[in-house]
Formats: C-alpha cells, structure tokens, sequence
C-alpha cells in the first residue's frame, strides 16, 4: 500500500528518510549485530547515539552553554506537575491561558501553589492570542507559563509575553524546531517529540541551570526532579531509548535541510499554500485570527456539520488522513509539520478545491 499524507497532531508524520535509515538498521545497528531496541542504554555505543542526539540538538538551537538538555519521559502532561514541584519556590506561578493544554498544566499547578490565569483567550473558544504586552505578573511568581504553540486551536505566540523579568517556561510541543528560536529569553522550553520531532514516548526539556536545584517542593518523587536526571545524563533510570536514537536522526536530518532558518522558510511557504486557499474559499475558513495563525497546526470549517464529515471521510478514501478536527472545536484540522511535504499540502488544496466544486 502507498503511504498516506498524514495530517494528524501527533503521534505525527516523520521524514521518510528517516523512517528508511532506521529500517536498514533495525536488525543490526553499525555492526553491533543488534537493534537499538534490544541495545543497553549503559553500553559505550548507546552513549554515543543520546551524546551525538544532543550535540546536534544544542547546534540546532544554539542553545546557550548554561542551558541543560534533558531527556524525559511521561509525556508533556507529566510536566504539568514536574515544573511546579521544582520551579515553584514562591508557590506561585503565573499562566497564560490559550488553550486545552495551557489549562490543564494551569489547574495541575494549582494543586501545588497559587496559579493566576494572568490572560485567557476561553472567551473566543481560543481562536487568538491575547495582548501579553503588560500582564499584571505577580511580584512574587515564581515563573510565566504559555503553550507557544497551540495544537488543537491552531493560534500561536508570535511575540513572547513580557514577563516582568521572571522566567518564561514555554510547552512548544507542537513547533518544536520549526523556525529560530533565543532559548536565552527562556526559564525553560520543553515538549512531547511526538508532533515534530520523534515518536512518542520522549520529552525533551531545555532547563536554564540555576532553575535545577534540589530545593524541591516536599513529597516530589526522586524520578520527577530535574536536578536527579541533570546528574545521570538523562539515565537515572532506563530512558525512552529508540525514542531518542530516532529524535537524533531527525535532528541531522534537520541538519541536511539547512537547519532552522531553512526550516521557517519552507514551512511559512507550505502555511501560505493552505491559508491562501482558504481565505479565498466559498465554502471553507479557518477559524483563527490571521495574525496568530501556526505554520503548524491549521482547523478549519465548512458551515455545515454533514459538509464536514462529508470531506472528512472522502478525504480519508482520497489518502488524506486523520484531517478530523478536536471534539472541542469539530470541523477539520490539518497539522503539517516539519516532516509534512509541499506536495502533500499542494494535494491537499486540490482536493479541497474539487470537493468545493462538487458541493456547492
């Protein structure tokens, strides 16, 4: 059977390249005569394989010296509790608010301290981003909280809050390596690998070093404290292996692509491709405000529910699949990541052309 275009959130599309390379080495890993799955993660050659992963990560970033790289596991969600049960010294922390997941990690951290919802976007079913130009930061917050990158709603911070001077901890899941990124104007960014950058199973947090301390809140397990996996190198206990052999292929391939900046231009051109055609549409729109639109994540709508399923499931016959949008907003979604092709998108708007023809 031909590969689909997979437009899914996440567990996402990967380079084929990728796919490929990791096949070919699936019995026998450079001449260990073992796959990377069945490989100890304490051997000289796994170490090399998560060192390489994050040398090339921290070139990709230019993330500053001062910075450490973490390999976690537990998904984004698990960070919902982690960075309150280290960050927050004060017991208070402020969030921003612009969508599911931001809410989520916002009520996590109101078991652990006071979390302010400083700014919410709820009031539009989070179809922009809100002014964070001059948010009334508590004196005594511990640390800014925002999702950059919102999946499910397709809005993104194309200008970070100001945050006052305290550190911006920013969940950037969903573009994670999808465009230059200062991680000096961060406390911390982290992210699920499984929407640009992996498969599921990892998280990567890049933490500013004097946030890792052991001063942690009491009762924190030993396994989610940051300073416990700063000191074991990502393997105080078995880490998501294969996860991060094939999170550093991607990061080479990242590397072959021209990198970051590369990166940005190709996906503001495949954006362009889907936002042009449907802001001249009769019959679909997306359902964000322009200017806080992602390169990443794009729902859109039709004004009718039996016209939705209706391209949804001669969409998916076509090839093109998992285009169903979030319970929380229906209509159609079309996340096209890094990995996503030109092509795929291009198909895609000719698809949506002919149904619109087809349908009027």
């Amino acid at each position: 059977m031909a590969r689909v275009y997979n437009f899914s959130a996440g567990p996402a599309v990967l380079p084929e390249s990728v796919l490929q390379s990791a096949a070919a080495e699936m019995m026998d890993y450079n001449g260990s005569g073992m796959s990377v799955m069945e490989m100890s993660h304490r051997s000289k050659t796994y170490q090399k394989i998560i060192d390489t992963a994050e040398a090339d990560l921290r070139e990709l970033m230019g993330i500053p010296d001062n910075y450490k790289v973490l390999f976690l596991q537990g998904g984004a969600s698990t960070q919902f509790a982690m960075i309150p049960m280290n960050l927050m010294k004060n017991r208070v922390a402020d969030y921003i608010i612009t969508g599911q997941w931001a809410k989520k990690a916002w009520q996590e951290g109101n078991i652990y301290g006071q979390a302010n919802a400083v700014a919410s976007s709820a009031d539009k079913t989070f179809s922009y981003i809100p002014d964070c130009s001059d948010l009334p930061i508590s004196e005594n917050a511990d640390y800014v909280y925002i999702c950059e990158n919102n999946t499910i709603y397709g809005t993104k911070f194309h200008q970070l809050p100001d945050t006052k001077g305290k550190p911006l901890v920013a969940d950037v899941s969903s573009c994670f390596l999808s465009e230059p990124v200062d991680v000096s104007k961060y406390g911390m960014i982290y992210g699920g690998a499984q929407k640009n950058i992996g498969p599921a199973g990892v998280v990567i947090a890049i933490i500013r070093e004097d946030l890792i301390t052991e001063d942690t809140l009491p009762g924190t397990p030993t396994m989610l404290k940051y300073h416990i996996h700063r000191d074991n190198g990502s393997m105080y206990n078995t880490p998501p292996a294969y996860g991060i052999y094939i999170c550093g292929k991607v990061f080479q391939w990242l590397k072959e692509q021209g990198g970051l900046e590369a990166m940005q231009a190709y996906n503001k051109k495949k954006a362009a491709i889907l936002y042009d055609f449907l802001d001249a549409s009769e019959m679909f729109r997306g359902t964000v405000v322009k200017k806080d639109r992602s390169l990443m994540n794009v729902p859109f709508v039709t004004d009718s529910e039996e016209l939705n399923a209706a391209f949804i499931a001669q969409a998916t016959q076509a090839g093109f699949v998992n285009l169903k949008g979030h319970r929380t907003v229906g209509g159609m979604r079309a996340s096209i990541y890094n990995a996503m092709p030109t092509e795929g998108v291009e198909k895609l708007v000719s698809f949506m052309e002919a149904f619109e023809k087809n349908n009027r």
